[in-house]
């Protein structure tokens, strides 16, 4: 296992430049079938929202070695997945 630390004040959000959701499209059929994909994503892995929040922020993960170096840094898609095998290979270094 590994420590997993949540930026309550959004200090990294802010100094990475604020990321919020864009659209990429303005085609109603292709954002009603992305929508329905994520919803899927979401249902099969068990993941519930509350709609409390910021809902546009994008986000994503960090990982710093023992010294507090950043070893890695994976900026969040919307709709897209971690690539976790990357992720849990830099773990494992």
């Amino acid at each position: 296992t590994f420590p997993l630390y949540k930026d309550e004040t959004q200090a990294t959000y802010r100094a990475l430049g604020s990321r919020k959701i864009k659209i990429t499209t303005w085609n109603p059929i292709r954002m009603w079938k992305g929508m329905q994909q994520m919803g899927k994503r979401l249902k099969k892995k068990d993941i519930q929202g509350n709609l409390k929040g910021e809902g546009l922020v994008q986000g994503g993960v960090f990982i710093f070695d023992q010294q507090g170096a950043l070893r890695s840094a994976y900026e969040e898609e919307t709709g897209s997945e971690l690539e976790m095998d990357e992720i849990r290979a830099v773990l494992e270094e």
